[in-house]
Protein backbone atom coordinates (compact mmCIF):
# COMPACT_ATOMS: atom_id res chain seq x y z
CA UNK A 1 0.00 0.00 0.00
CA UNK A 2 0.97 3.26 -1.08
CA UNK A 3 0.43 5.66 2.07
CA UNK A 4 2.26 8.66 0.73
CA UNK A 5 0.32 8.67 -2.27
CA UNK A 6 -2.77 7.86 -0.48
CA UNK A 7 -2.60 10.82 1.77
CA UNK A 8 -1.57 13.12 -1.27
CA UNK A 9 -4.50 11.80 -2.95
CA UNK A 10 -7.11 12.92 -0.34
CA UNK A 11 -5.01 16.36 0.21
CA UNK A 12 -6.08 17.01 -3.45
CA UNK A 13 -9.28 15.77 -2.57
CA UNK A 14 -10.15 17.74 0.73
CA UNK A 15 -9.75 21.22 -1.72
CA UNK A 16 -12.68 20.03 -3.93
CA UNK A 17 -14.59 19.00 -0.72
CA UNK A 18 -14.04 22.44 0.77
CA UNK A 19 -15.99 24.02 -2.30
CA UNK A 20 -18.79 21.99 -3.01
CA UNK A 21 -21.74 23.28 -2.26
CA UNK A 22 -24.75 22.66 0.32
CA UNK A 23 -27.05 20.95 -2.72
CA UNK A 24 -24.48 18.80 -4.08
CA UNK A 25 -23.45 17.17 -0.95
CA UNK A 26 -26.80 16.63 0.33
CA UNK A 27 -27.65 15.08 -2.51
CA UNK A 28 -24.98 12.88 -2.59
CA UNK A 29 -25.59 11.87 1.35
CA UNK A 30 -29.21 11.10 0.16
CA UNK A 31 -28.70 8.48 -2.65
CA UNK A 32 -26.04 7.46 0.00
CA UNK A 33 -28.89 6.25 2.12
CA UNK A 34 -30.51 4.68 -0.59
CA UNK A 35 -27.41 3.12 -1.76
CA UNK A 36 -26.85 1.35 2.05
CA UNK A 37 -30.63 0.15 1.75
CA UNK A 38 -30.03 -1.22 -1.35
CA UNK A 39 -26.75 -2.74 -0.83
CA UNK A 40 -27.53 -4.66 2.68
CA UNK A 41 -27.72 -8.19 1.84
CA UNK A 42 -23.78 -7.26 0.30
CA UNK A 43 -23.18 -5.83 3.11
CA UNK A 44 -23.98 -8.28 5.97
CA UNK A 45 -22.45 -10.89 3.81
CA UNK A 46 -19.07 -9.29 4.48
CA UNK A 47 -19.93 -8.47 8.21
CA UNK A 48 -20.53 -12.02 8.44
CA UNK A 49 -16.77 -13.36 7.66
CA UNK A 50 -15.56 -10.59 10.24
CA UNK A 51 -18.15 -11.69 12.68
CA UNK A 52 -16.91 -14.91 12.49
CA UNK A 53 -13.03 -15.06 12.17
CA UNK A 54 -14.46 -12.92 15.61
CA UNK A 55 -15.64 -15.75 17.49
CA UNK A 56 -12.90 -17.76 16.12
CA UNK A 57 -10.63 -15.24 17.52
CA UNK A 58 -12.73 -15.57 21.04
CA UNK A 59 -13.59 -11.96 21.06
CA UNK A 60 -16.46 -10.84 24.10
CA UNK A 61 -19.62 -11.06 23.53
CA UNK A 62 -19.90 -6.98 24.16
CA UNK A 63 -17.04 -6.34 21.38
CA UNK A 64 -19.23 -8.70 18.71
CA UNK A 65 -22.38 -7.31 19.47
CA UNK A 66 -20.78 -4.23 18.40
CA UNK A 67 -19.22 -5.47 15.02
CA UNK A 68 -22.32 -7.40 13.97
CA UNK A 69 -24.43 -5.62 11.03
CA UNK A 70 -28.06 -6.32 10.74
CA UNK A 71 -30.55 -5.01 8.55
CA UNK A 72 -31.80 -2.93 11.01
CA UNK A 73 -28.61 -1.77 11.99
CA UNK A 74 -27.71 -0.76 8.33
CA UNK A 75 -31.29 0.93 7.86
CA UNK A 76 -30.03 3.15 11.13
CA UNK A 77 -26.62 4.00 9.35
CA UNK A 78 -28.89 5.38 6.21
CA UNK A 79 -31.24 7.07 8.94
CA UNK A 80 -28.27 8.83 10.32
CA UNK A 81 -27.04 9.97 7.17
CA UNK A 82 -30.28 11.48 6.24
CA UNK A 83 -30.23 13.32 9.48
CA UNK A 84 -26.93 14.36 8.71
CA UNK A 85 -28.02 15.66 5.12
CA UNK A 86 -30.97 17.41 6.97
CA UNK A 87 -28.73 19.61 9.40
CA UNK A 88 -27.66 23.09 8.32
CA UNK A 89 -24.83 23.30 6.31
CA UNK A 90 -21.85 24.90 8.58
CA UNK A 91 -19.50 25.90 5.95
CA UNK A 92 -19.18 29.34 5.24
CA UNK A 93 -21.19 30.22 8.25
CA UNK A 94 -19.97 33.96 9.34
CA UNK A 95 -19.76 33.90 13.05
CA UNK A 96 -19.24 37.64 13.76
CA UNK A 97 -18.55 40.53 12.04
CA UNK A 98 -17.34 43.98 13.19
CA UNK A 99 -15.92 47.69 11.92
CA UNK A 100 -12.75 49.20 13.39
CA UNK A 101 -12.20 52.52 13.64
CA UNK A 102 -9.85 52.57 10.37
CA UNK A 103 -12.73 51.12 8.38
CA UNK A 104 -12.00 47.89 8.29
CA UNK A 105 -14.45 45.21 8.51
CA UNK A 106 -13.18 41.80 10.34
CA UNK A 107 -15.35 38.72 10.50
CA UNK A 108 -14.74 35.25 11.56
CA UNK A 109 -15.83 32.38 9.05
CA UNK A 110 -16.57 28.75 9.48
CA UNK A 111 -14.38 26.42 7.26
CA UNK A 112 -13.06 22.89 6.95
CA UNK A 113 -10.77 21.63 9.06
CA UNK A 114 -8.69 19.52 5.46
CA UNK A 115 -8.14 16.14 5.47
CA UNK A 116 -9.27 14.19 9.00
CA UNK A 117 -7.44 10.43 9.73
CA UNK A 118 -9.85 8.46 12.17
CA UNK A 119 -8.84 5.55 13.46
CA UNK A 120 -11.13 3.00 15.13
CA UNK A 121 -11.83 -0.58 15.84
CA UNK A 122 -14.42 -3.22 15.45
CA UNK A 123 -17.62 -0.57 15.23
CA UNK A 124 -18.23 -0.65 11.18
CA UNK A 125 -21.00 1.54 11.69
CA UNK A 126 -18.02 4.20 12.47
CA UNK A 127 -16.98 4.29 9.02
CA UNK A 128 -20.82 5.83 7.95
CA UNK A 129 -20.90 7.87 10.51
CA UNK A 130 -17.47 9.51 9.70
CA UNK A 131 -17.63 9.82 6.06
CA UNK A 132 -21.18 11.56 6.41
CA UNK A 133 -19.81 14.19 9.03
CA UNK A 134 -16.55 14.77 7.31
CA UNK A 135 -18.46 15.21 3.84
CA UNK A 136 -21.05 17.67 5.06
CA UNK A 137 -18.46 19.34 6.83
CA UNK A 138 -16.39 19.84 4.05
CA UNK A 139 -13.17 17.48 4.61
CA UNK A 140 -11.72 14.72 2.97
CA UNK A 141 -11.01 11.42 5.47
CA UNK A 142 -8.65 8.78 5.95
CA UNK A 143 -10.41 5.63 7.64
CA UNK A 144 -8.38 3.04 9.04
CA UNK A 145 -10.40 0.49 11.03
CA UNK A 146 -9.47 -2.75 12.20
CA UNK A 147 -8.53 -5.36 11.64
CA UNK A 148 -11.41 -7.43 13.02
CA UNK A 149 -13.75 -5.66 10.42
CA UNK A 150 -12.13 -4.95 7.35
CA UNK A 151 -14.30 -6.75 5.22
CA UNK A 152 -17.52 -4.44 6.55
CA UNK A 153 -15.50 -1.72 6.03
CA UNK A 154 -14.64 -2.38 2.50
CA UNK A 155 -17.97 -3.16 1.69
CA UNK A 156 -18.79 0.20 3.17
CA UNK A 157 -16.42 2.41 1.49
CA UNK A 158 -16.75 0.71 -1.76
CA UNK A 159 -20.72 2.15 -1.39
CA UNK A 160 -19.51 5.74 -0.66
CA UNK A 161 -17.44 5.53 -3.65
CA UNK A 162 -19.68 4.23 -5.85
CA UNK A 163 -22.17 6.76 -4.53
CA UNK A 164 -19.39 9.59 -5.16
CA UNK A 165 -18.96 8.11 -9.11
CA UNK A 166 -22.80 8.49 -9.53
CA UNK A 167 -23.00 12.24 -8.29
CA UNK A 168 -19.86 13.12 -9.90
CA UNK A 169 -17.60 13.86 -7.03
CA UNK A 170 -14.48 12.72 -5.99
CA UNK A 171 -14.33 9.84 -4.83
CA UNK A 172 -10.54 10.25 -2.99
CA UNK A 173 -13.00 12.14 -0.45
CA UNK A 174 -13.24 8.89 1.38
CA UNK A 175 -9.72 6.83 1.70
CA UNK A 176 -9.32 3.69 3.80
CA UNK A 177 -6.20 1.86 4.76
CA UNK A 178 -6.66 -1.62 3.13
CA UNK A 179 -4.16 -2.92 4.90
CA UNK A 180 -4.53 -3.54 8.57
CA UNK A 181 -1.14 -3.75 9.10
CA UNK A 182 -0.58 -1.92 12.57
CA UNK A 183 2.97 0.09 10.71
CA UNK A 184 0.63 2.15 9.32
CA UNK A 185 -1.06 3.33 11.93
CA UNK A 186 2.68 4.84 13.17
CA UNK A 187 3.13 6.14 9.71
CA UNK A 188 -0.30 7.77 9.29
CA UNK A 189 -0.35 9.48 12.28
CA UNK A 190 2.87 11.42 11.04
CA UNK A 191 1.95 12.57 8.11
CA UNK A 192 1.29 15.88 9.19
CA UNK A 193 2.40 17.44 5.83
CA UNK A 194 -1.08 16.32 4.62
CA UNK A 195 -3.55 14.93 7.46
CA UNK A 196 -4.67 18.17 9.52
CA UNK A 197 -6.45 16.26 12.59
CA UNK A 198 -6.31 12.37 13.80
CA UNK A 199 -9.16 11.23 16.01
CA UNK A 200 -8.95 7.88 17.62
CA UNK A 201 -12.23 5.84 18.40
CA UNK A 202 -11.13 2.68 20.63
CA UNK A 203 -9.17 1.47 23.50
CA UNK A 204 -7.16 2.79 25.87
CA UNK A 205 -4.07 1.28 24.23
CA UNK A 206 -5.31 2.80 21.39
CA UNK A 207 -5.90 5.92 22.33
CA UNK A 208 -2.51 6.23 24.32
CA UNK A 209 -0.20 5.55 21.67
CA UNK A 210 -2.05 8.14 19.01
CA UNK A 211 -2.01 10.92 21.51
CA UNK A 212 1.94 9.94 22.22
CA UNK A 213 3.26 9.34 19.16
CA UNK A 214 1.49 11.63 16.75
CA UNK A 215 2.75 14.74 15.16
CA UNK A 216 -0.28 15.18 14.12
CA UNK A 217 -2.70 17.09 16.10
CA UNK A 218 -4.97 14.99 17.99
CA UNK A 219 -8.45 15.06 18.97
CA UNK A 220 -9.10 12.15 21.29
CA UNK A 221 -12.27 10.13 22.12
CA UNK A 222 -11.93 8.60 25.80
CA UNK A 223 -12.99 5.64 27.63
CA UNK A 224 -15.82 5.91 29.41
CA UNK A 225 -15.51 4.88 33.18
CA UNK A 226 -19.16 6.43 33.66
CA UNK A 227 -21.04 7.37 37.37
CA UNK A 228 -24.54 7.76 38.91
CA UNK A 229 -24.95 9.01 42.21
CA UNK A 230 -27.98 8.55 43.87
CA UNK A 231 -28.92 11.56 46.02
CA UNK A 232 -29.93 11.25 49.60
CA UNK A 233 -32.81 13.27 48.11
CA UNK A 234 -33.52 10.90 44.99
CA UNK A 235 -36.49 8.84 43.68
CA UNK A 236 -36.08 5.64 43.74
CA UNK A 237 -38.73 4.85 41.29
CA UNK A 238 -36.51 7.14 38.91
CA UNK A 239 -32.60 5.58 40.31
CA UNK A 240 -33.61 1.72 39.52
CA UNK A 241 -34.29 1.98 35.75
CA UNK A 242 -31.85 4.75 34.51
CA UNK A 243 -29.07 2.56 36.42
CA UNK A 244 -30.36 -0.43 34.59
CA UNK A 245 -30.45 1.05 31.58
CA UNK A 246 -27.15 2.71 31.84
CA UNK A 247 -25.64 -0.55 32.78
CA UNK A 248 -27.10 -2.82 30.70
CA UNK A 249 -28.91 -1.94 27.87
CA UNK A 250 -25.37 -2.10 25.76
CA UNK A 251 -22.79 -3.54 27.64
CA UNK A 252 -19.61 -2.57 25.34
CA UNK A 253 -20.21 1.15 24.22
CA UNK A 254 -18.51 4.09 26.43
CA UNK A 255 -21.69 5.47 27.60
CA UNK A 256 -22.27 2.81 29.89
CA UNK A 257 -22.75 3.33 33.64
CA UNK A 258 -19.92 1.50 35.27
CA UNK A 259 -19.74 2.47 38.91
CA UNK A 260 -22.46 3.60 41.31
CA UNK A 261 -21.95 6.18 44.38
CA UNK A 262 -24.99 6.04 46.99
CA UNK A 263 -25.16 8.51 49.96
CA UNK A 264 -25.83 7.19 53.03
CA UNK A 265 -28.51 8.53 54.26
CA UNK A 266 -30.32 6.58 51.26
CA UNK A 267 -27.74 3.85 51.26
CA UNK A 268 -29.49 0.84 53.00
CA UNK A 269 -33.51 1.82 50.83
CA UNK A 270 -31.31 2.35 47.84
CA UNK A 271 -29.17 -0.34 47.83
CA UNK A 272 -31.58 -2.96 48.56
CA UNK A 273 -34.04 -1.70 45.67
CA UNK A 274 -31.17 -1.62 43.46
CA UNK A 275 -28.51 -4.33 44.17
CA UNK A 276 -31.12 -7.43 43.74
CA UNK A 277 -32.32 -5.63 40.56
CA UNK A 278 -28.81 -5.93 39.12
CA UNK A 279 -28.09 -8.77 40.13
CA UNK A 280 -31.33 -10.35 38.57
CA UNK A 281 -29.67 -9.55 34.93
CA UNK A 282 -26.68 -11.16 35.79
CA UNK A 283 -24.81 -8.10 36.55
CA UNK A 284 -21.80 -8.89 39.75
CA UNK A 285 -21.63 -6.03 41.90
CA UNK A 286 -18.04 -4.54 43.53
CA UNK A 287 -18.67 -3.02 46.48
CA UNK A 288 -17.10 -1.52 49.99
CA UNK A 289 -17.77 -2.37 52.95
CA UNK A 290 -21.23 -1.32 53.40
CA UNK A 291 -22.54 -2.51 50.59
CA UNK A 292 -21.12 -5.81 51.39
CA UNK A 293 -22.95 -5.38 54.54
CA UNK A 294 -26.12 -4.61 53.33
CA UNK A 295 -26.57 -7.18 50.48
CA UNK A 296 -25.45 -10.43 49.49
CA UNK A 297 -23.16 -11.96 46.91
CA UNK A 298 -21.06 -8.57 47.05
CA UNK A 299 -17.52 -8.97 45.88
CA UNK A 300 -15.20 -6.38 48.05
CA UNK A 301 -14.23 -3.52 45.16
CA UNK A 302 -10.31 -2.42 45.00
CA UNK A 303 -9.52 1.16 44.27
CA UNK A 304 -8.56 -0.19 40.60
CA UNK A 305 -12.39 -1.26 40.41
CA UNK A 306 -13.47 2.39 40.82
CA UNK A 307 -11.09 3.53 38.14
CA UNK A 308 -12.15 0.67 35.26
CA UNK A 309 -14.47 0.87 32.52
CA UNK A 310 -15.34 -3.01 32.47
CA UNK A 311 -17.69 -3.14 29.34
CA UNK A 312 -19.11 -6.60 30.80
CA UNK A 313 -22.16 -7.43 33.35
CA UNK A 314 -19.68 -5.40 36.27
CA UNK A 315 -20.40 -2.30 38.14
CA UNK A 316 -18.63 -1.27 40.94
CA UNK A 317 -20.59 0.76 44.19
CA UNK A 318 -19.65 2.98 46.66
CA UNK A 319 -21.62 4.99 49.72
CA UNK A 320 -20.25 8.35 50.50
CA UNK A 321 -20.94 11.00 53.32
CA UNK A 322 -22.15 13.64 51.18
CA UNK A 323 -22.93 15.48 47.72
CA UNK A 324 -18.88 16.57 48.04
CA UNK A 325 -17.13 13.49 48.72
CA UNK A 326 -19.31 12.11 45.82
CA UNK A 327 -18.37 14.51 43.31
CA UNK A 328 -14.44 14.17 44.62
CA UNK A 329 -14.75 10.24 44.32
CA UNK A 330 -16.14 11.13 40.61
CA UNK A 331 -13.92 13.77 39.16
CA UNK A 332 -11.17 11.36 40.77
CA UNK A 333 -11.82 8.43 38.91
CA UNK A 334 -13.91 9.62 36.17
CA UNK A 335 -12.23 9.44 32.56
CA UNK A 336 -14.12 12.68 32.07
CA UNK A 337 -16.95 11.37 29.82
CA UNK A 338 -20.70 11.26 31.21
CA UNK A 339 -22.07 11.49 35.38
CA UNK A 340 -25.50 11.32 35.98
CA UNK A 341 -26.92 12.37 39.88
CA UNK A 342 -30.73 11.38 40.79
CA UNK A 343 -31.65 13.89 42.80
CA UNK A 344 -35.44 15.67 43.54
CA UNK A 345 -32.99 18.54 45.38
CA UNK A 346 -32.57 21.48 43.05
CA UNK A 347 -29.63 22.61 44.93
CA UNK A 348 -27.71 19.41 44.43
CA UNK A 349 -28.62 19.31 40.97
CA UNK A 350 -27.41 22.38 40.03
CA UNK A 351 -24.38 21.74 42.69
CA UNK A 352 -23.39 18.57 40.30
CA UNK A 353 -24.04 19.81 36.94
CA UNK A 354 -21.36 22.69 37.90
CA UNK A 355 -18.59 20.74 39.69
CA UNK A 356 -18.45 17.66 38.01
CA UNK A 357 -15.25 17.92 35.71
CA UNK A 358 -16.73 15.63 32.50
CA UNK A 359 -18.08 15.79 28.87
CA UNK A 360 -21.27 14.97 29.92
CA UNK A 361 -23.22 15.51 33.33
CA UNK A 362 -27.03 14.82 33.39
CA UNK A 363 -29.71 15.10 35.90
CA UNK A 364 -32.33 12.21 36.55
CA UNK A 365 -31.60 10.39 33.42
CA UNK A 366 -29.27 7.74 32.06
CA UNK A 367 -25.89 7.86 30.79
CA UNK A 368 -26.88 6.21 27.99
CA UNK A 369 -28.02 9.59 26.02
CA UNK A 370 -24.25 11.10 25.63
CA UNK A 371 -24.63 10.06 21.72
CA UNK A 372 -24.09 12.41 18.50
CA UNK A 373 -27.68 10.87 17.09
CA UNK A 374 -29.47 11.17 20.21
CA UNK A 375 -28.10 14.74 20.65
CA UNK A 376 -29.07 15.27 17.24
CA UNK A 377 -26.05 15.64 15.15
CA UNK A 378 -27.53 12.82 13.22
CA UNK A 379 -24.09 10.63 14.16
CA UNK A 380 -20.78 11.47 15.63
CA UNK A 381 -17.76 11.30 14.76
CA UNK A 382 -16.53 10.34 18.30
CA UNK A 383 -16.70 12.17 22.22
CA UNK A 384 -14.14 13.96 23.35
CA UNK A 385 -12.89 13.95 26.72
CA UNK A 386 -10.84 16.02 25.88
CA UNK A 387 -11.29 20.03 26.53
CA UNK A 388 -9.25 21.89 23.24
CA UNK A 389 -11.20 22.61 20.13
CA UNK A 390 -14.40 20.16 20.88
CA UNK A 391 -15.57 18.41 23.94
CA UNK A 392 -18.87 16.12 23.87
CA UNK A 393 -20.36 14.14 21.03
CA UNK A 394 -18.68 15.43 17.88
CA UNK A 395 -21.05 16.56 15.35
CA UNK A 396 -20.57 19.21 12.32
CA UNK A 397 -19.34 22.19 14.35
CA UNK A 398 -16.28 19.69 15.83
CA UNK A 399 -15.38 18.73 12.48
CA UNK A 400 -14.48 22.99 11.41
CA UNK A 401 -12.55 25.49 12.38
CA UNK A 402 -11.96 29.36 11.68
CA UNK A 403 -10.63 31.71 9.84
CA UNK A 404 -10.84 35.74 9.81
CA UNK A 405 -11.89 37.56 6.70
CA UNK A 406 -11.07 40.91 6.14
CA UNK A 407 -12.91 43.75 4.17
CA UNK A 408 -10.75 46.91 3.41
CA UNK A 409 -10.96 50.05 1.33
CA UNK A 410 -7.43 51.19 0.98
CA UNK A 411 -6.21 51.19 4.31
CA UNK A 412 -2.66 50.91 5.59
CA UNK A 413 -1.01 50.31 8.72
CA UNK A 414 0.28 54.08 10.02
Amino acid sequence: MDLLQLCTDAKSASRLAAKLGTNEKNEALLALAKNLAAASSDIIAANKVDVEEAVANGMSQALLDRLTLTEARIEGMAEGVTQVASLPDPIGEVLSMWTRPNGLKIGQQRVPLGVIGIIYESRPNVTVDSFALTFKSGNAVILRGGSDCIHSNLALVKVIKETLRQCGIEENIISILEDTDRKYVNELIRMDDYLDVIIPRGGAGLIRNVSQNASVPVIRTGTGNCHIYVDKDADLTKAVPIILNAKLQRLGVCNAAESLVIHKDVAEEALKAIIPALQAEGCEVRGDALVQEICANIVPATEEDYGTEYLAKIISVKVVDSIDQAIAHINKFSTGHSESIISENYTAVQQFLNEIDSAAVYANASTRFTDGFEFGFGAEIGISTQKLHARGPMGLNALTTTKYIIYGNGQVRP
